[in-house]
C-alpha cells in the first residue's frame, strides 16, 4: 500500500510517521524468541525445589544476558521418546519456538526399549522441528555400565549419529562432570537416578556450552 502526501495531508503524515516509530518496539515487545525444551525428569525438576533445575536456571541466565529468549519447559517425568513424539505437534503449534531443546532417550533405556525405536521417534521429532521452521539442539543421555559395554557404547552414539546426520548442534551427555564425578553419589538423589538441586549449575554448564554458540 503506497500513501500519496500533499501539504494538506500534514496530519495524515505525522500519523503515519508516528505509527511506524512505534511499530518495531510493538512487534519486539511480541515476538520474543522461544527455546522450547522437551525432556524427561532430568529437566522436570523432579525431587527438588521449583526454580533449582537447569532449564530453571537457563531461563534466569538468558533474563540476564539475553532477554529477547523465552523458555518454555515442557518436560515430563517419565517421558520417553513416543511420548515426546506424540506430545510435540501441539507445542509446535501452540509455542510456535525458533529453537528446540530435546532431552529424551533415557526412560526408552530404562524400559528396555530398542535403539531402533528411539532412533526412529527422535528422527520423527527432529523432521516435525525443521517442518516447523524451529531449529534443533539434541541433548545426549549415556546408560550406566551395567547395562552392558556394547549397548552403553551403541546408545550413546546413537546421538552422535543423529547429529551428524541431521547435521544438528549436540550436547554429548547432559550429566558430564554429575554421573562420572568422583562421588557420583553425592550429585544424586537416594535413587542414584535424579541429580540433587546443587548438581543441576553443572548441567547448564554442559548445554550452555553448546547453545550460547547457536543463540
Amino acid at each position: 500500500m503506497h500513501f500519496v502526501l500533499r501539504r494538506r495531508d500534514f496530519n495524515l503524515q505525522a500519523l503515519i510517521t508516528v505509527w511506524l516509530g512505534v511499530l518495531p518496539l510493538t512487534n519486539h515487545a511480541a515476538n520474543h524468541s522461544k527455546l522450547l525444551v522437551v525432556g524427561d525428569s532430568l529437566s522436570a525438576e523432579y525431587g527438588i525445589a521449583r526454580g533449582t533445575g537447569w532449564v530453571a536456571l537457563l531461563e534466569a541466565q538468558l533474563q540476564r544476558e539475553n532477554p529477547t529468549w523465552q523458555v518454555v519447559n515442557a518436560s515430563i517425568s517419565g517421558e520417553t521418546t513416543a511420548g515426546g513424539l506424540a506430545r510435540l505437534p501441539a507445542l509446535l503449534a501452540q509455542y510456535r519456538p525458533q529453537l528446540v531443546a530435546i532431552e529424551l532417550g533415557g526412560n526408552d533405556a530404562l524400559r528396555g526399549f530398542s535403539l531402533q525405536m528411539t532412533q526412529d521417534n527422535l528422527v520423527k521429532m527432529i523432521q516435525a522441528c525443521q517442518q516447523a521452521k524451529a531449529q534443533v539442539l539434541l541433548i545426549g543421555m549415556q546408560v550406566p555400565p551395567n547395562y552392558g559395554a556394547r549397548y552403553a557404547t551403541d546408545f550413546s552414539q546413537l546421538f552422535v549419529r543423529l547429529s551428524k546426520a541431521h547435521q544438528l548442534p549436540l550436547v554429548p551427555f547432559l550429566l558430564k562432570g554429575v554421573a562420572d564425578a568422583k562421588d557420583p553419589t553425592a550429585m544424586f538423589q537416594s535413587d542414584r537416578i535424579h541429580p540433587l538441586a546443587h548438581a543441576h549449575p553443572i548441567i547448564l554448564a554442559n548445554v550452555w556450552s553448546v547453545l550460547k554458540k547457536i543463540l
